[in-house]
């Protein structure tokens, strides 16, 4: 072959195609206009366009979802320091609080003492006062939240009330003691001490703990307990007739140490819980024995004179052990009746006859004894 055999030319390829016998006219193509800068393309936008779009939305949207989330964790952690914050004060509070209350029972434990001397009784109140002045100190080095500043201070108020009331029942027994025939004076002059704790009381609860339980309350703090605090034991603890009657008690006669007069106390009646059945001595009790069975029993001093630490025993007498329990009535006065009531007795035999027994101590100098005590048959049911 020679070098123009070897050159072969393909113009068929770049020849354009010729139309056949009886094929239509090929219609001419419209020219292509050249697309402007910045003009979107015509038809349906491609979706590689959408899809950025899209995620720059979720991207958002998450956003929004963390601050959203961001804030509710802020908001829950100063909730919760908030409620810490409450909590921790009332905490302390509530330790002051079982303090000052303990005070004021041993107070009316020195009050309802047999036989004590009245300088036993002024060693015993001055100490008592040293003790509360402590729960003042205690008081005044706590830092309490901003909103109950004014509560607190109200707080350590009711406690200075609690320490001059003390102190102040200390002088007064001291100058009753120079005047022991006055005793109507000297009952005065106590009950005028008096209401100094009566008040520290009424500040506790008027001006601390409701006022607290307020502002927890708007400031959204839940589940944090205001300790209540009372000291005054007796409701009759200002009134004159009160103290001349524990006068009377710690003066005596030179003879006897006791006070002058007739001493006695008597058992006036029992009744069963929570019916209110009044037991008959005589006739056979049917008494139905709920799951808050329980006795009352009321005393009567039947003496001239005030009497204290008078006991009171109730016995079921059942096989093989009996139940007994016994209640102390702290101070009566002469011709003054009182109710002890005994309850969570433990399990009680049924549909057998047993008997109820009910003892009143004798006080010291009581002659007469024959009313101190009561049987009573009772059988008990399940109603």
């Amino acid at each position: 072959m020679t070098e123009h055999e070897t050159d072969i030319e393909f113009d068929f390829f770049e020849d354009d195609e010729q139309p056949l016998p009886g094929d239509p006219p090929e219609r001419e193509r419209p020219p292509v206009r050249p697309r402007g800068p910045g003009r979107p393309p015509s038809g349906r936008p491609p979706a590689a366009g959408v899809t950025p779009l899209l995620r720059l939305a979720g991207l958002i949207g998450f956003a929004i979802l963390i601050i959203v989330l961001l804030v509710f964790w802020f908001d829950s952690c100063q909730g919760a320091s908030k409620k810490s914050r409450y909590r921790g004060y009332m905490d302390k509070v509530a330790l002051i609080a079982k303090n000052s209350e303990q005070v004021g029972r041993e107070l009316n434990d020195a009050l309802t003492t047999p036989g004590i001397k009245l300088t036993e009784l002024d060693a015993k109140l001055t100490g008592l006062a040293q003790q509360e002045e402590q729960d003042v100190a205690a008081a005044e080095k706590l830092e309490a939240p901003g909103p109950l500043r004014p509560a607190q201070r109200d707080m350590i108020e009711a406690l200075q009330f609690r320490v001059s009331g003390l102190r102040g029942l200390a002088d007064a027994f001291r100058q009753a003691a120079k005047d022991q025939k006055d005793t109507t004076g000297g009952a005065l002059k106590l009950a005028g001490q008096a209401e100094r704790l009566v008040a520290a009381d009424v500040i506790w609860d008027d001006l601390f703990k409701d006022p607290s339980i307020a502002v927890m309350r708007r400031e959204g703090v839940t589940g944090v307990k205001v300790e209540d605090s009372n000291f005054v034991p007796n409701s009759d603890f200002a009134s004159p007739r009160f103290w001349e009657a524990i006068l009377q008690r710690l003066f005596g006669t030179p003879d006897d140490g006791q006070t002058g007069g007739l001493h006695g106390s008597a058992l006036v009646l029992t009744k069963a819980l929570p019916s209110g059945q009044e037991l008959s001595q005589s006739d056979e009790n049917t008494v139905t024995a709920t799951t808050d069975l329980g006795f009352a029993v009321t005393v009567e001093d039947t003496g001239e004179s005030q009497e204290v630490q008078l006991k009171v025993t109730l016995t079921i007498q059942q096989s093989p052990s009996p139940i007994v329990q016994t209640k102390t009535i702290d101070l009566i006065n002469a011709g003054e009746q009182k109710t002890v009531v005994f309850h969570n007795l433990g399990l009680v035999q049924y549909a057998t006859r047993t008997t109820v027994k009910v003892d009143v101590q004798p006080v010291p100098g009581e002659q007469n004894t024959s009313n101190n005590s009561a049987e009573y048959p009772v059988i008990f049911s399940l109603g």
